[in-house]
């Protein structure tokens, strides 16, 4: 089996490690001839694709792909992906299946209420109709090339070396407080996993989303973290008064609590990290370690 990955990124490294173990061939793109180095130092095959013109090695490796998961985002001029490399992944005999990675942001804000895959999307913020768009693209073009492709949505991605026990450590981490805001998050094991269940699994056209089972406040996940380092929280930090980023701030202005049980009953995938709680004092043991 042969997965090609368009962006070898930190959650596609996750699903390629969990492969490559089981004996696939692993193929990733990254923007620059550096970056296609390092993924042939991790043993698997690396081109260069910039997004702007068609990669080399790009068309004829998709020629041998079975699988193919489309980890890149969207930009203003739309999915790079699909702009540069559509035709070669719709060309006979054709990958066996197609993952495109989403967001979670394409449903917009709901004011904290719950949604699933059954509400229609209704993005607010610029990134999310990106991603929207993309998804569409990409579904219709794999109904149109009789070929099977599912959408997962994914919240904030945490684990090792990317999670809140790395902001403490760092001192970047901060306890932002914004009255009844929650957040949805899953750890990348789970999302290659995820991904795997799917691939046993498929069904053309399928959307799910790929979240932990638990929105939670992101100033209760601060202090857990922190719990588990053995350090003092950072302290409180009004969100209307606070210093932050345009990207960080739109973050926060959608509101919503997301449900996965399409994932469960559907794939029969059950989360190795089903809350950030299990997720964190993971990562905080493997530290130890």
């Amino acid at each position: 089996m042969h997965l090609f990955t368009f962006g070898l990124g930190y959650s596609a490294k996750v699903l390629a490690r969990r492969l490559a173990a089981k004996g696939w061939r692993i193929t990733g793109t990254s923007t620059s001839e550096a970056g296609a180095e390092r993924i042939r130092q991790l043993g698997y095959d690396g081109l260069v694709f910039d997004g702007q013109t068609p990669g080399a090695g790009v068309a004829a490796a998709l020629q041998t792909a079975s699988h193919v998961l489309l980890s890149i985002p969207p930009g203003p001029a739309g999915d790079p992906a699909f702009a540069q490399h559509a035709r070669d992944i719709a060309a006979r005999p054709g990958p066996q299946w197609i993952g495109y990675l989403s967001t979670i942001a394409v449903y917009g804000d709901r004011q904290g209420g719950w949604i699933d895959e059954s509400m229609p999307a209704n993005p607010s913020s610029e990134r999310g109709k990106r991603r929207l768009a993309a998804e569409a693209l990409w579904l219709d073009f794999a109904k149109n090339n009789n070929l099977t492709l599912m959408v997962f949505r994914l919240p904030g991605i945490y684990g090792p070396g990317r999670s809140v026990l790395d902001d403490l450590a760092d001192g970047t981490a901060r306890r932002l407080i914004k009255k009844d805001q929650v957040f949805n998050r899953i750890h990348v094991e789970d999302i290659a996993r995820g991904i795997e269940a799917a691939m046993a699994r498929p069904r053309a056209g399928a959307v799910f989303n790929l979240t932990d089972n638990e929105p939670a406040p992101p100033q209760d996940v601060v202090e857990y973290a922190a719990h588990l380092a053995g350090v003092p929280p950072p302290p409180e930090i009004d969100f209307e008064t606070a210093e932050l980023t345009p990207m960080a701030r739109s973050f926060y202005s959608e509101n919503k609590r997301v449900r996965n049980d399409l994932l469960k009953t559907e794939l029969g995938f059950e989360l190795a990290y089903p809350t950030y709680r299990e997720g964190l004092a993971a990562i905080a043991r493997a530290t130890a370690r």
